[in-house]
């Protein structure tokens, strides 16, 4: 527990007093038969589901399933298009333009970085170390009075490891400010999600994305864990329907097939455990990084020239070679049975040739 955690004074002073926006859909609870407040069209809308009304603004149903499958509190819960608006939300609520800072450790997600140029947020880098773990005593060092938030990506994005959870909780019970876990690729890992320390840690945020394992990436839903006080810090000033209703139904519906689900990531990380061990047969391959996600970070010869092999053939990777600590290295995503027979027979013809 951080005690001298202290959420109100975090809190930019306009958003501790500013009145948020409120929805027409907002001033009642319950259900009604005639509903004339938000001067929608009451006719309908030119398609086969009728779309005329506004959603709800907060997805009560959205949220209540995904608290009895994530076994988090539905208020403690954060709905946002992609995790990237609640990275965004955070900044402008915490932060403020042109004094506050963050810490993030790269290799890393890089919508941190840009958020908070977006933001007018400085950013303070403090490398992982050779191992991709955090380096604590350099994030220690990088900490001042305005330092506001630390973001650590676990598993993380580009390496596809799992960050030392007692590391994490060092910052959590030793930093003043908001700890950030990004567990957008929880679904592929061993370790469990930190949304069980929610009530234990009051400076913890956790995303969490239905883009990955849930196979929805293109609906863009993210998700925030924290503190049903951080919680309202973000119901206050997001836009008011953040989350389509089409959104809110395709998800409700993917919701009822927890079993699906369960079986691809099954397939999935045996496919990357399969991927691995026949990529570090490959005498050009110099390493290939143990992943808890649904991709491999590769370390070979001549990276340009196979990502660019690769192309020509069809096959689109991610070139990681000039990201530091990365040097050397292509992301792979773990595709398909047939889709990763295909790689592997494609970089076997490049090397072969």
């Amino acid at each position: 527990m951080n005690e001298s955690f202290s959420l109100n004074s975090l809190l930019r002073d306009n958003i501790r007093n500013l009145v948020p926006y409120s929805s027409a859909r907002d001033e009642f609870k319950g259900e009604a038969s005639v509903l004339l407040d938000a001067n929608e069209n009451a006719f309908g809308s030119p398609h086969s589901e009728n779309y005329n009304r506004y959603p709800d603004p907060l997805q009560h149903r959205v949220k209540q399933k995904l608290a009895h499958i994530k076994g988090v509190p539905a208020a403690n819960i954060f709905l946002g298009n992609g995790s990237d608006e609640a990275i965004d939300l955070l900044y402008r609520a915490f932060c403020r333009p042109g004094l506050d800072n963050v810490i993030v450790v790269p290799p890393t997600y890089g919508m941190y970085e840009v958020s908070a140029n977006i933001n007018d947020v400085t950013l303070r880098k403090v490398n992982l170390t050779p191992e991709y773990q955090l380096d604590l005593d350099g994030i220690a060092n990088a900490i001042d009075k305005y330092t506001k938030m630390i973001f650590v990506c676990s598993p993380n994005n580009p390496t596809g490891n799992s960050i030392n959870r007692q590391d994490i909780e060092t910052l959590l019970v030793n930093f003043k400010g908001l700890v950030v876990v990004d567990e957008a690729y929880i679904n592929y890992a061993k370790q469990p999600s930190f949304t069980k320390e929610l009530a234990e840690f009051p400076n913890l945020v956790v995303l969490q994305t239905l883009s990955k394992a849930w196979g929805l990436a293109a609906l863009r839903m993210g998700m925030a864990f924290a503190s049903q006080d951080i919680i309202a810090v973000f119901n206050k000033i997001k836009p008011p329907y953040n989350i389509n209703q089409a959104t809110q139904n395709i998800v409700l519906e993917a919701l009822e097939n927890v079993e699906q689900v369960n079986e691809w990531i099954k397939l999935i990380v045996a496919e990357r455990e399969k991927l691995s061990q026949a990529l570090m047969q490959i005498e050009q391959v110099y390493h290939v990084t143990p992943s808890d996600a649904n991709f491999i970070l590769v370390k070979l010869e001549e990276p340009r020239l196979l990502y660019n092999f690769l192309v020509s053939k069809g096959i689109i990777v991610r070139d990681r070679s000039k990201v530091e600590l990365c040097e050397g290295c292509l992301r792979l995503t773990v595709g398909t049975p047939e889709e990763n027979i295909t790689l592997l027979e494609t970089i076997y013809s490049y090397y072969n040739a």
